[in-house]
């Protein structure tokens, strides 16, 4: 899939469910696999959410915008992720346009995954035995921006959670196969509703 929307980037290839946009200065890939899912939406989520990042904590937004070389939004197995390769910042679709979460949830998602650029780039290694060191690093500014934005108490709750979870909880390893599996079998239930 991500090599796809590289291929995308790069003026090589695109398809019908990719679009390219830019919001507040960064460039954003949309793979937009579910026609249930409107497109616009996505871009006025991630326009509310980078402006609430900008807001109330902007050294980490500054940081954001020089770290991600990009904002990928597709479907993946959980919230969000960070490409070190790529330098691109990863947003799950149907997260993204879920009304059960807030704009600062979802903010807080691509902050935690800003947090693991910052890392990155600074030389931090990436090798999974500093995985837990690294997870409670990003769920600390997922807490700081908490407290400062509005309605962040299920964010400064989510934060503290994980951030008080054993080494191997806070830091788990996903099988790709499974979840790729997981995300058709609910693909096509959406599908079959409409």
């Amino acid at each position: 899939m991500l090599t796809e929307i590289l291929r995308f980037l790069n003026g090589r290839r695109a398809t019908n469910t990719v679009s390219r946009h830019d919001v507040r200065g960064i460039p954003v890939v949309i793979d937009n696999t579910r026609p249930d899912i409107d497109t616009t939406e996505v871009v006025a989520r991630l326009e509310r959410t980078l402006e609430l990042i900008e807001r109330f904590v902007p050294h980490h937004f500054r940081h954001l915008k020089r770290d991600f070389a990009y904002i990928v939004v597709q479907r993946f197995a959980c919230r969000g992720a960070y490409f070190h390769e790529q330098r691109a910042c990863l947003v799950e679709l149907t997260f993204t346009v879920n009304p059960d979460f807030s704009d600062a949830e979802v903010a807080a998602t691509i902050l935690h995954e800003a947090m693991h650029a910052r890392l990155h780039q600074l030389g931090f290694p990436l090798e999974m035995e500093d995985r837990a060191r690294q997870e409670r690093f990003c769920r600390r500014a997922e807490i700081e921006f908490g407290l400062l934005v509005p309605y962040g108490d299920r964010v400064v709750q989510r934060a503290q959670w994980s951030a008080d979870q054993s080494d191997e909880d806070v830091a788990p390893v996903i099988d790709p196969e499974l979840a790729a599996q997981r995300i058709a079998e609910v693909d096509r239930e959406a599908l079959r509703r409409q």
